[in-house]
């Protein structure tokens, strides 16, 4: 080889190794925190009703700050999604709301370490949700016994323990696919009489489907809870990450274990009719920093809504 063809050869590498390097240089960065991105996402809507989502921008100079900050809602730490996540020059708070928050103005508290830096001022607009009233012919499922209350309470504390769940390894998913197939018979916000007497808004959707149908997770989680409760009957907690929680019901088989990592249309179990229910279908409730939001919300397709009687449950 003569030396003016090895010139020529490492020209040509250089060459391709300066354009390789032009590429990367142009192509868009994502944020290498603990938030796990990896592409670009979608933020959901700005729904600042009870049981929406507000979306919020954080102040611009929060951009540059070299630790990402923390944003707490009523004490409670909320998803937040960095610049490079949505490509946009700001941070994003995603806020769930409580059914039972009181329209006004409301405040982000955001953080940089330990100390409070601002307090972002949002409102919530009043929203109102029909009314549904159910006949159950079991009275120890409105108004349980004794034993059965010691129970409930016992349960309860599990399932609020995973609602509160805060995990940075996955996520955050702002797409969840409708978990079983099958029409909505129960929407979300219902305001809930049994026997005439008034309970908890229905937190969820009910999804009416034969028993045995599956139920397949609606984006990649971790299994952070499943039991056979009171009201619930065999149920499954998902930690999708950053705060968002989803919890089936109901179900007739489970079919995955605590800690198992699951992804999006996984088998999770079977719908059924356990616990208090009057007829199978899957009761689906999604949580956004501890407070129940309508999945509609974060669902990549919306479905129709058939009321109907067989699917009633909590």
């Amino acid at each position: 080889m003569t030396s003016s063809t090895l010139s020529r050869i490492i020209l040509a590498n250089a060459a391709s190794m300066i354009a390789f390097a032009l590429i990367i240089a142009s192509a868009p960065l994502f944020a290498q925190t603990d938030i796990g991105v990896s592409k670009t996402i979608q933020p959901p809507l700005h729904t600042p009703v009870p049981g929406g989502i507000a979306v919020l921008k954080l102040p611009n100079n929060l951009t540059a700050s070299e630790t990402p900050p923390t944003a707490y809602y009523q004490n409670t730490q909320v998803m937040l999604l960095p610049p490079t996540a949505t490509q946009t020059n700001h941070w994003l708070a995603i806020v769930g709301i409580p059914l039972t928050t009181a329209p006004g103005t409301h405040q982000l508290n955001i953080r940089s370490g330990e100390k409070t830096r601002y307090s972002l001022p949002f409102t919530i607009v009043d929203k109102t949700y029909q009314e549904q009233r159910i006949t159950l012919t079991n009275k120890r499922q409105v108004n349980p016994l004794t034993n059965d209350l010691q129970r409930i309470r016992r349960e309860k504390n599990i399932m609020v323990a995973a609602f509160k769940d805060w995990s940075t390894s996955l996520g955050p998913s702002m797409k969840l696919t409708q978990p079983a197939i099958g029409p909505i018979s129960s929407p979300f916000g219902l305001r809930r009489f049994f026997n005439d007497q008034p309970r908890k808004p229905h937190s969820g959707l009910d999804i009416a489907a034969p028993e045995g149908t599956p139920i397949q997770a609606p984006a990649e989680a971790i299994v952070i809870a499943t039991g056979d409760y009171f009201f619930n009957g065999k149920t499954v907690l998902l930690n999708h990450g950053h705060g968002l929680i989803t919890m089936y019901c109901h179900m007739s088989r489970i079919d995955v274990s605590k800690g198992a990592l699951v992804q999006r249309n996984d088998t999770l179990g079977l719908i059924g009719k356990t616990g208090r229910a009057t007829g199978p279908h899957l009761h689906w409730s999604v949580s956004l920093n501890n407070a129940r939001i309508d999945p509609n919300l974060l669902m990549t397709k919306t479905p129709p809504h058939t009321p109907l009687k067989q699917s009633i449950d909590q």
